[in-house]
């Protein structure tokens, strides 16, 4: 009987050591009519209102992170995502000034997914809401471009 707990034990640790694929993601890139200062503030307000908790470090940074953004969240998420499986995302958005008028924007948004309780993480292609071509149209609108 112990034999067979340790066996079970080591199978599922070997089952949960696995390596990770590389993250495919959906990247954008625009350049902005507007200061640097205006476009990070926008950026961050953006981010923040749809879900994410954004690293900054002390806000010179050229580049903004955010942590995963859980995409369900309702009192039956546990059934919900055993019988459907679930989805997270991040984004990455590099931010740098052209001149005193203009600023590139970069926008890298990773996606990942899997089916069920004992699944691993798998890269998927970004619902529409959280693409990348999505924050650049946000963005445009937070800055009255749109």
């Amino acid at each position: 009987m112990r034999r067979l707990v340790q066996l079970s034990l080591a199978l599922l640790t070997v089952g949960c050591s696995t390596i990770t694929a590389p993250h495919a993601s959906d990247s954008a890139e625009m350049m902005v009519a507007a200061p640097e200062n205006l476009v990070r503030a926008a950026v961050i307000q953006i981010l923040v209102e749809n879900g994410y908790e954004v690293f900054s470090g002390d806000g010179t940074q050229p580049v903004l992170r955010t942590g995963y953004r859980e995409e369900m969240d309702s009192p039956l998420d546990g059934l919900h995502r055993s019988r459907f499986g679930r989805g997270r995302s991040r984004v990455e958005v590099s931010i740098a000034q052209e001149n005193d008028q203009a600023t590139r924007v970069t926008i890298q948004v990773s996606y990942e997914g899997k089916d069920s309780l004992f699944a691993s993480w798998q890269p998927y292609v970004p619902p529409l809401p959280q693409s990348a071509a999505n924050q650049v149209r946000l963005i445009k609108n937070a800055l009255g471009l749109l």
